[in-house]
């Protein structure tokens, strides 16, 4: 599951192994620029991300906004 700001270059992803959200745009991007790829994702809105997070992360909650954007911030040092 990703999370992400094109348009400024930012991505978060939920690392299976971590068990934690881990800010990757490099593999983020390179998932999604690649062909094979494009039958395995889609976009959704927040309503549906809140779900699909429950249950992609064994019940860990998908940060807030306020929380991705401080992440997003600190990573680009803004």
């Amino acid at each position: 599951m990703f999370v992400i700001d094109p348009a400024r270059g930012h991505a978060l992803m939920w690392d299976h192994r971590r068990r934690s959200w881990v800010y990757n745009p490099g593999l983020v991007t390179r998932f999604l620029d690649d062909y094979r790829n494009l039958d395995r994702y889609r976009e959704v809105d927040r309503a549906a991300a809140d779900q699909v997070a429950l249950a992609v992360t064994g019940g860990q909650l998908l940060p807030d906004a306020e929380t991705i954007e401080g992440i997003f911030e600190q990573a680009a040092g803004e």
